[in-house]
């Protein structure tokens, strides 16, 4: 396994790490070529409001997560995790850490009933943010679970 791995690295010189003479060469050189930063212009904001707390996830268009947070991540606990205020307080801080990558429009993603919902798309948009679309995605039931029996008193 080890010796897969030797000989699939290539230094920087073109030599493979297979020799002797090259394997010193690698530990000489031993630098790593640095990945550049990701741009992306255009993502998906998804908004899950819950009863409980808020959850806010900025993706790229492929899904992949760019940053999340949640109200119970920033420290709000119990019922003000679903405050409209700890909403607006979860969105700051993920655009804080999305702004590294560059990212202007957004489409928004919302589900859940909570109380956070309105004040988070405001937040987005107060953020410097280009809403191109907000779509609510809350499960809806076609009559599935049967309902509980009434309770006899």
């Amino acid at each position: 396994m080890a010796d897969e791995v030797q000989q699939e690295d290539v230094t920087e010189t073109g030599t493979t790490a297979d020799n002797a003479e090259g394997a010193v060469a690698s530990v000489e050189t031993g630098k790593k070529k640095k990945k550049g930063k990701k741009s992306v212009f255009r993502g998906r904001a998804s908004i899950q409001c819950t009863y409980n707390n808020t959850i806010v996830t900025l993706t790229d268009q492929n899904g992949a997560v760019l940053a999340w947070s949640s109200a119970g991540h920033l420290g709000f606990k119990g019922a003000k995790k679903s405050t409209p205020y700890a909403a607006t307080q979860v969105v700051a801080e993920v655009t804080e850490k999305v702004k590294k990558f560059g990212l202007s429009e957004l489409d928004v993603f919302v589900k859940g009933v909570g109380s956070g919902r309105e004040a988070s798309v405001r937040a987005l948009a107060n953020n410097g943010f280009v809403l191109l679309s907000i779509k609510d995605i809350t499960p809806l039931p076609h009559n599935g679970c049967r309902p509980q029996r009434p309770r006899r008193i």
